[in-house]
C-alpha cells in the first residue's frame, strides 16, 4: 500500500507542476494571443464584483 500511495504522490507533483507550466505559458508569456481574445469575448476575465455590490446597496 505504501508504494502506491508514493506513486500517486508523486504523479500528483508532476502534474502540479505541469499545471504551473502551462498556466505561466498560457497567461503570462502571452503565447497565445487568440486565446486572451477569446475570453475577452466571452467576459470571463470582466470584474463584475463592482455590480454585485451595487445590487446589495440597492442601486
Amino acid at each position: 500500500m505504501k508504494i502506491v500511495e508514493r506513486v500517486l504522490i508523486k504523479i500528483i507533483i508532476v502534474q502540479f507542476v505541469f499545471l504551473f507550466f502551462a498556466q505561466l505559458f498560457l497567461h503570462q508569456l502571452d503565447i497565445f494571443p487568440q486565446l486572451e481574445q477569446l475570453t475577452k469575448y466571452e467576459g470571463v476575465n470582466e470584474n463584475t464584483f463592482t455590480e454585485i455590490l451595487q445590487t446589495f446597496n440597492g442601486k
